[in-house]
């Protein structure tokens, strides 16, 4: 991102530093949120900009050390010398203060090891790699405090109290000074000055009463290490006055010194990222932004850079509160060659009515040509902290570097994000109301997934879609968008529909699908709850983008005998193979099914392959140990070395998986083979290629369910039977199966989680990466890649450590008619250009293929043995049509030849 530099103010620190230039952190004098572009909040709804101050709003002893980083500037670890200085106090200074309670600074945190997002979380619990406390209590004494041992617990959040006992004093240091010594709190200006002198550090940290020249309390300590003091800079506020929600403000905040070091582009905001399709000539692009306060400009900028290298400015809109979005929209946009657009915002950084203007810049890429293999990247399930907290890459995965590395090395034409954005209680609890603070807290994950993905999805078409996490579900039963609510026995999860409330919903949904084409049918379902279903239609594709929970029927309502618990069936001796697929179980509703069926057989001029879209797979492809009731077991089963098969499992049947209701999903399978579509989609943390069963095996397409970036719940496919029909070569695993509810699956590839032999293993052993597939025009086929996120792309033989059983090439027929064993008569194309072949069955008119094929020979096959048709429709929009053809058992017996001309 391109931002027009910050302004910043010299004045003097004090006399005996008359000649030094420092610099002092603009806060904008509006109130709001969001503090502003150098800054990163922990938590974002704990902090806001009040008259002119930062102020801790948070004083809770379960939310403790809140801080907030300077994302622009850093402490070295060069000699050198840095003096920070900030007038701090309690916010509420009129009440009596928390025996515990203190602010000031946090230095050190992380280093040139860590990246600086990384290092910019560190907050609530000390642990490795988290600094330096240079802080004064609420009596006025100053002190040094480790925020760097402990760690550990907690396989969600970090969480608990923090008592003073947990941040113990350096030892060596030497404090001088009564504080207040009896008088009445009043702010204070803290100084801490740091030196680094022949890789030894020292720091003296003196708390002075405005006007007065003395400290009232002063802590020096020297021969430090000076990775004690190089990496972020932060202030922090712990605790807070007695009966005060606030902790302690912050103003006049300034450096000096050559150890202070400047990075303007580590900025974040007020442009966070930018999202965009094009459809039908319609480009759509959300820019998300911050929450923007009362007085700061409500309108955005898009504009798009001419031939001649001059910027025209192509739409204007104004933020969508709660959300924080700007939705562009331009109609006839030229997509022929790459274009470079921007977008502007003025945004407030000090005095209103000052603005400074800040440009988020990307690619709109043109349209792949026909002669261009098209690529696809794809990814699901963003966690960020699995346990074990350590404020470096040993713990929290965030910002997945080498992954973002690898990705834009592979360069795709588009990218593909299938849910789980965020995880509600990732590394933070979950605030789930009131409703303004847990969309700030949906938000402050949402940023995460914005800093770390931003330069992948700024310059390509993205599809995103929200998962049940994103909604604040551990599963979600969308139910038609009723409201969920405990009754009779029933969680509200369990119950079915939406916990959280319609605002928080829809502006989820905004967030995440408002760049997507617009809804095939745009009418909200219950509690005026938006859809975002759709088709998309780009370089030569045609995709369904599919909500496959929002329409969910709750197993635990639809079937009471099985006594089912967050989509695991607890009754005894209850099976969900005979018993579970019940009259009336819904699973993507009748408004998605009609879109499938439309979108199937509907091809634009240039349409030559089909995509589906959606969160989860068709199938329950996992397995648990034999004596486990759910999948509750599954992050604390011990993962083996590769070549180790385990003898213990058992099949899944996990309503959570779109493997229910059966019903369903047949009906799904079937609209989606009519366009020989593949099926790419996420949630289940286990990358696999299966191809679908309906009445028999691999009568439907194929589906390719993503590696989880990263994940707390590995699950596993280990049969307790060898696949039917595999190859001599491949694994157990592999093969014809009945899943868990009895669908049929044929198993190509699975990446299990093993002992990787990776560092760190608590990410690694539970297999994360990320998808690639590749379409080739020229030959109609489709190459699935599962890349492990430890493998570099670019090395040397790298293409041979993808996932074992990868790359998997298959045909786009193999999506409907590799168990297609009727023949029709052979199509004999002779003509430019590439016709549309549509079959249809019956007397009834009903499409049951249709693909366009290459000049040629095609010969289509079918299923049932009645009369079938054949249209053709030509590139130049004529149609020839050949009727009553009989299927034949082989394709020698199939009749003469049919010119296609």
């Amino acid at each position: 991102m391109i931002s027009i530099p910050v302004l910043m103010i010299s004045c003097s620190l004090h006399a005996s530093m008359e000649a030094a230039t420092v610099t002092t952190v603009d806060v904008p004098q509006v109130d709001r949120t969001w503090i502003g572009p150098g800054f990163w909040a922990n938590r974002l709804q704990d902090w806001e900009v009040l008259d002119g101050r930062i102020v801790c709003n948070e004083s809770s002893r379960k939310l403790p050390v809140r801080t907030v980083h300077l994302l622009e500037h850093s402490i070295g670890s060069d000699d050198g010398s840095a003096t920070l200085t900030v007038l701090t106090g309690a916010h509420d200074a009129e009440k009596p203060v928390d025996p515990g309670f203190f602010s000031g600074f946090l230095v050190g945190c992380g280093g040139g090891h860590v990246d600086h997002r990384l290092s910019a979380l560190a907050h609530h619990a000390p642990a490795e790699d988290g600094g330096t406390l240079a802080i004064m209590d609420g009596h006025g004494i100053v002190s040094f405090r480790d925020f760097s041992s402990g760690g550990g617990g907690g396989t969600w959040a970090v969480a608990g109290e923090v008592p003073l006992e947990k941040l113990p004093l350096l030892a060596g240091q030497v404090r001088e000074g009564d504080g207040f010594d009896g008088r009445k709190a009043v702010p204070v200006r803290l100084e801490l000055e740091i030196k680094t002198v022949d890789r030894r550090s020292s720091m003296v940290l003196r708390a002075y009463i405005e006007g007065e020249s003395e400290p009232i309390s002063t802590s020096s300590i020297s021969g430090l290490d000076p990775g004690t003091v190089d990496g972020s800079i932060a202030i922090v506020s712990h605790l807070g006055p007695v009966g005060s929600s606030h902790g302690a403000f912050f103003e006049q905040l300034a450096f000096d010194g050559p150890l202070v070091h400047g990075d303007p582009g580590r900025r974040f905001g007020p442009i966070f990222t930018t999202m965009y399709t094009l459809h039908d000539g319609v480009l759509k692009l959300t820019a998300q932004s911050a929450p923007l306060g009362p007085d700061d400009t409500r309108t955005a900028l898009l504009q798009v850079r001419t031939p001649g290298g001059s910027y025209r400015t192509v739409d204007q809109c104004e933020i969508i509160p709660d959300s924080w979005t700007f939705p562009f929209r331009v109609e006839g946009l030229d997509a022929e060659n790459d274009t470079q657009y921007r977008v502007l915002y003025d945004l407030i950084t000090k005095e209103p009515g000052k603005p400074t203007t800040f440009i988020h810049t990307g690619t709109i890429r043109s349209e792949p040509s026909e002669d261009e293999e098209f690529v696809l990247a794809g990814l699901t399930c963003h966690k960020c902290f699995t346990g074990g907290i350590k404020w470096n890459h040993d713990s929290i995965w965030f910002p997945h570097a080498e992954l973002v590395d690898a990705l834009r090395w592979h360069d795709p034409d588009m990218a593909f994000f299938s849910g789980d954005q965020i995880y509600e209680g990732d590394l933070t609890h979950a605030q789930r109301y009131p409703v303004d603070e847990a969309m700030l807290d949906y938000l402050y994950k949402w940023y995460r997934w914005c800093w770390a993905f931003d330069p992948v999805l700024r310059d390509r078409p993205c599809v995103v879609i929200p998962d049940d996490h994103d909604v604040y579900h551990g599963n979600l039963w969308g139910a038609g968008g009723r409201k969920a609510e405990q009754t009779d026995g029933l969680s509200a999860q369990d119950s079915g529909g939406y916990k959280m409330p319609p605002r928080f919903v829809n502006a989820v949904h905004r967030t995440q699908t408002s760049h997507l084409p617009d809804p095939f049918d745009p009418t909200p379902i219950e509690q005026d709850i938006s859809v975002y279903y759709t088709g998309m239609d780009y370089g030569g594709l045609s995709f369904a983008i599919l909500g496959d929970r929002q329409f969910k029927s709750s197993p635990s309502v639809m079937v009471p005998e099985g006594r089912c618990v967050n989509g695991w069936f607890q009754a005894e001796g209850f099976d969900p193979v005979r018993s579970a697929d019940v009259p009336g179980a819904v699973l993507l509703g009748r408004r998605q099914l009609d879109f499938l069926d439309q979108w199937a057989v509907d091809h634009a001029d240039d349409t030559w392959m089909k995509v589906v879209l959606s969160q989860t797979l068709f199938a329950n492809l996992a397995t648990l140990p034999e004596d486990a009731t759910s999948g509750s077991v599954l992050p604390g089963v011990k993962n083996l070395p590769p070549d180790v098969y385990p003898g213990n499992f058992k099949k899944a049947a996990d309503a959570d998986s779109n493997g229910w209701p059966q019903t369903g999903r047949d009906n799904a399978l079937r609209l989606i083979r009519r366009g020989l579509a593949i099926h790419l989609c996420g949630d289940q943390h286990l990358g696999s290629t299966v191809q679908y069963g309906i009445d028999e095996y691999e009568d439907a397409g194929y589906a390719f369910c993503l590696p989880s970036i990263a994940n707390t719940w590995p699950r596993r496919w280990f049969p307790p039977e060898s696949g039917a029909n595999a190859q001599e070569a491949d694994p157990p695993y592999c093969g014809d199966f009945l899943d868990g509810f009895g669908n049929r699956i044929s198993v190509r590839a699975v990446s299990n989680p093993v002992l990787s032999g990776e560092h760190p293993s608590a990410l690694y052993d539970r297999a994360p990466g990320y998808g690639i597939v590749r379409f080739d025009r020229e030959t109609r086929d489709i190459t699935f890649e599962c890349w492990p996120r430890w493998v570099d792309p670019a090395s040397p033989g790298a293409d041979q450590r993808m996932y074992a059983g990868w790359p998997i090439t298959i045909s786009q027929y193999d999506n409907c008619m590799q168990a297609a064993d009727l023949w029709l008569p052979t199509l004999r194309v002779d003509c430019e250009g590439e016709p549309l072949v549509r079959i249809i069955e019956g007397t009834d008119d009903r499409v049951i293929q249709a693909v366009r094929i290459k000049p040629g020979m095609f010969q289509p096959r079918v299923y049932d043995d009645v009369p079938h048709a054949i249209e053709i429709v030509m590139p130049d929009g004529r149609r020839i049509l050949h009727e009553d053809l009989r299927p034949a058992p082989s394709p020698g017996e199939a009749g003469d030849v049919l010119m296609v001309r």
